[in-house]
């Protein structure tokens, strides 16, 4: 099975720019979004994260429930879709907080089998 490039697009765009909602609202310092990627046997990995607030620890899995919002003007829609399209690419995705602040956001996502 080979991903929907455009879907996939899409996932990551949301969890980037996400991440810079998550630190419009922070004091002056160091404002990151970063991406690292991963390779195994069975899967790649992309992970998204930011220097925001985090998510707190209780909403981690909530935040990827339909209409759950953490926004003052969202709708709490873009990471249900994203988990919807993660998982009918056969992939995960989840979230946690960063060790250093903020989250951190990773998809997991099988790799297309050699003919």
């Amino acid at each position: 099975m080979s991903g929907d490039r455009i879907q996939l697009q899409q996932v990551i765009l949301n969890l980037v720019v996400n991440g810079m909602d998550a630190m419009i609202g922070a004091a002056n310092g160091r404002r990151e979004v970063t991406s690292s990627t991963s390779v195994d046997q069975t899967s790649a990995k992309i992970s998204i994260a930011d220097s925001g607030p985090g998510v707190p620890s209780d909403k981690l899995k909530a935040i990827f429930e339909p209409f759950f919002t953490t926004k003052d003007d969202g709708m709490g829609m873009g990471l249900s879709i994203a988990r919807t399209i993660v998982e009918a690419h056969g992939g995960r995705i989840w979230a946690e907080n960063h060790t250093a602040g903020g989250a951190v956001f990773h998809v997991s996502l099988p790799l297309a089998k050699a003919n």
